[in-house]
């Protein structure tokens, strides 16, 4: 009962931060992609179910917010959290680096999602293709610093070694 508790919680703060600061950046150009980074490091965390419960739930509460097709994030980030949460059996996932590519895929793949459904005009490329890759050059390194950060406040690894967590190889 405790993961869904902090699902439903992470879920709330990750679209209040998106509805209030990060709206006020992004209308400046400045795009931090939260809902990928809460997808991807909650996957890391928690493994593959949980991870595309999460990527559904969150989808679906940002669809609800942002009054566009349902499901359009829902879909996306209900397969990053899957398959997120698959590779995070194989990898070192305190590793900075290791969450530094994940956030930056994670964070490229959404942003691409997003921008194919805003393609209207061949004049809109320039500005899209700039949008994604703003948004996977801060999100990605802000996501690991703040990861790194919190790992430093606790004093403890915050998601384990894929290895250690694993039973006994056959």
């Amino acid at each position: 009962m405790r993961p869904l508790g902090a699902l439903l919680v992470l879920v709330g703060v990750a679209l209040l931060l998106r509805s209030t600061a990060l709206s006020a950046l992004a209308a400046r150009g400045v795009v931090v992609d939260v809902l990928a980074f809460a997808t991807a490091m909650w996957a890391l965390r928690y493994g593959e179910s949980w991870g595309a419960t999460f990527g559904f739930v969150l989808g679906l509460a940002a669809d609800l917010d942002a009054a566009h097709w349902m499901g359009r994030h829902a879909l996306l980030l209900a397969l990053m959290g899957y398959a997120v949460g698959r590779l995070s059996r194989t990898l070192v996932r305190d590793s900075a680096r290791t969450q530094l590519v994940l956030l930056a895929i994670a964070t490229l793949t959404h942003q691409v999602w997003s921008a194919a459904f805003e393609l209207d005009r061949l004049e809109s490329w320039p500005y899209l293709l700039q949008r994604v890759l703003v948004a996977a050059l801060l999100t990605a390194p802000l996501g690991t610093l703040l990861l790194s950060l919190l790992r430093r406040a606790s004093g403890q690894p915050l998601f384990g070694h894929a290895v250690l967590e694993s039973g006994p190889s056959s």
